[in-house]
């Protein structure tokens, strides 16, 4: 939308007391925020809103910090998108709260594509890490974007998985304004991400992140997508709750089956009990995804994973055969109990495992360790 015409949906947003349900509710009632406030204080108190924020609203009290932001988001260079923008994303419109207004860094075009939300625990373990970024690749590599909140483990993996992709595209969802990196490390991949796709928010420019601000994040992050994939994550976590949104949104929910002596495979695990679809690689969310969906983003594959990984195994020697069906995707092995258990010297182990990890088989770990990459 224009700036100019941006003002009073920014005063409403910015109105102390003021939820998106309230906001939701008041533009419902009155048609738009330029109408909400040329209601009398009656109109306004009618609505059964809080006293302090109806009086808020007859006062306009909030226009002067409005005008401040609007000055901000045009020095910034980025956009504000509301409700009847057409490039807001639609289907966050279906939900029951969504965003009136969204803060957007980078190729706003991104947020209306076909898109699948992945979440997950900030402490993944090695397994959550390959699968976090291989189905990013692999479903960014057929055309569906990847939307996720830019925390740390599995959403950054989720991210930077969509933009390896040759075409892929990335949306971060974030639980602070647009131009608040968090967490810090994630500078390089806050730009990658608005390169290539975009960084988006409800909140104001310069808020940081709080507690309270992640949940109210999450909603955006289910409601935004066709579905949700949850790919690690423990019993309290906030990729289960994003689940369970999902659910209430009617989107599709998907679980990566983990290991059940740990911790973090809990929400992954307790969705797929609760009827989430079980996913092994990209097809599996494909699988579920309306027909006309398929039809239109992704051409027939000529192989399936299980095709992939014979093709794979059938370049290995007999002794790389050997060393890779020793090794795991979840947990590392040292090299020392390679070579015990294949029963060869350390050095022919050692060049097996490098002439696997040249043909991205094999993964090497700090320590001499290693794991099997999930093909």
């Amino acid at each position: 939308m224009e700036l100019d015409a941006s003002l009073d949906w920014l005063s409403l947003a910015m109105t102390p007391g003021l939820g998106s349900r309230l906001v939701g509710k008041l533009l419902r009632q009155f048609g738009s925020p330029t109408e909400v406030f040329r209601a009398s204080l009656t109109e306004l108190e009618a609505c059964h809103l809080p006293a302090a924020p109806a009086q808020a609203l007859h006062a306009k009290r909030a226009h002067k910090d409005a005008e401040a932001e609007l000055a901000q988001v045009r020095q910034l260079g980025c956009r504000l998108l509301n409700w009847d923008d057409p490039e807001y994303p639609q289907r966050l419109l279906e939900i029951y709260d969504p965003p009136p207004l969204l803060y957007v860094r980078g190729d706003a075009g991104v947020l209306n594509r076909h898109s699948i939300s992945m979440v997950g625990t900030r402490r993944p373990t090695p397994y959550g890490n390959q699968v976090a970024e291989r189905l990013g690749h692999d479903l960014a590599e057929r055309g569906l974007t990847i939307v996720s909140g830019m925390a740390r483990g599995i959403d950054s993996l989720s991210h930077q998985g969509a933009c390896r992709a040759t075409h892929g595209a990335t949306v971060g969802v974030l639980g602070t304004g647009v131009d608040v990196v968090y967490p810090k490390e994630n500078k390089k991949l806050f730009a990658e991400v608005e390169k290539r796709g975009a960084l988006i928010s409800e909140f104001p420019l310069g808020t940081h992140p709080a507690p309270e601000n992640f949940p109210v994040r999450n909603r955006v992050v289910a409601g935004m997508s066709l579905g949700i994939v949850v790919v690690q994550g423990a019993q309290y976590s906030g990729s289960l709750i994003t689940a369970r949104l999902g659910m209430e949104f009617g989107r599709e929910v998907y679980g990566v089956p983990g290991n059940i002596t740990v911790d973090v495979s809990f929400a992954p695990n307790q969705m797929i009990k609760q009827g989430a679809k079980l996913v092994t690689s990209w097809e599996d969310v494909v699988e579920e995804l309306p027909t006309e969906i398929r039809a239109e983003l992704f051409p027939v594959e000529a192989t399936t994973s299980a095709e992939r990984v014979s093709l794979f195994e059938g370049t290995l020697s007999p002794m790389e055969k050997i060393i890779f069906g020793l090794l795991n995707t979840d947990e590392t092995i040292h090299v020392d109990e390679l070579v015990e258990k294949a029963e060869m010297n350390s050095s022919e182990v050692l060049a097996a495992l490098c002439e696997m990890e040249m043909k991205g088989m094999v993964r090497q770990m700090p320590g001499k360790q290693f794991l099997k990459v999930l093909l």
